[in-house]
């Protein structure tokens, strides 16, 4: 009621000054992984993108790994043919099983190592980077060994395609 007084103020802010991973709400159907960021807290996010505020690293490291774009792409809606992210229905419901502290810290040494191989692109954008016709071939070597890492949080054995890893996401969701 409060804010009725003012109707020509937004009443939702949900800026936070901590560092932050942006998720786009929608990325192209040709990606093998979807291109999110890490930002500090100088950057304000847009509506075009969800925010996960006082983010670490590890955190990104899963959110940008294969198996979590699997599960995006059968729980997520779609944009014509691109998957649109969502907070409820992606984010919220992605199983994920209890790391360990070393596993935690694994995690995190592979996401900054994807967040320096970009670095070394700076002549493009997310965009071109996560392309799949474009994307350099030292990020994809970083996100490969990112990926291997976050599988091995659910098991030892390596995962053989992305029906194997829905397979066995959807057992751990039930």
């Amino acid at each position: 009621q409060e804010y009725a007084n003012r109707p020509y103020m937004f009443v939702q802010r949900a800026y936070q000054p901590t560092d932050a991973i942006i998720v786009p709400s929608v990325s192209s159907e040709r990606r093998e992984y979807i291109p999110i960021g890490f930002v500090d807290k100088e950057t304000v996010i847009s509506n075009l993108a969800f925010a996960v505020y006082d983010a670490e690293l590890w955190l990104f490291a899963l959110l940008t790994s294969k198996i979590h774009n699997v599960w995006v792409r059968t729980v997520g809606g779609r944009l014509k043919t691109d998957y649109r992210y969502s907070a409820t229905l992606c984010y919220n419901t992605f199983p994920f099983p209890k790391i360990t502290k070393e596993q935690r810290e694994h995690l995190t040494e592979l996401a900054e190592e994807v967040l320096l191989t970009r670095e070394n692109h700076t002549e493009m954008t997310l965009g071109e980077m996560y392309n799949p016709e474009t994307m350099p071939d030292d990020l994809k070597q970083a996100h490969q060994a990112l990926d291997i890492a976050v599988e091995q949080c659910y098991r030892p054995e390596p995962f053989t395609s992305d029906d194997e890893r829905l397979e066995y996401l959807f057992k751990m969701y039930k």
